[in-house]
């Protein structure tokens, strides 16, 4: 097995930041931020979902969305609706005219 090409293993402080929930894990992943629990120093890293929060592992209906991509979502979605609308108008006074122009032949 070849040397110094494998991520360090350690163990990482992993903080839920949409409840504050806190739990230790080893992973590979690296931060520069470092806080002490129990005595000992641990890297930390923040988290937006875990399964201190997820609905499978709560068993709650609602999504907790802390970085706001529902309402992303929800905003994109409303404007290609409204552009459809607006294409369909379009669309409908096109054929209007065609008819008028038919009719006056």
């Amino acid at each position: 097995m070849k040397q110094k090409i494998h991520p360090d293993y350690q163990d990482v402080l992993f903080i839920d930041s949409s409840n504050g929930a806190r739990f230790i894990c080893g992973s590979t992943v690296k931060s520069n931020k470092k806080e002490v629990v129990d005595g000992v120093e641990y890297p930390v890293v923040h988290v937006s979902v875990s399964s201190a929060s997820h609905p499978f592992f709560t068993g709650s209906k609602g999504l907790i969305d802390t970085e706001g991509r529902v309402q992303k979502f929800m905003n994109r979605y409303k404007k290609a609706e409204e552009q459809l609308k607006e294409v369909a108008v379009q669309g409908e006074h096109k054929e209007e005219a065609t008819k008028k122009a038919r009719k006056s032949k």
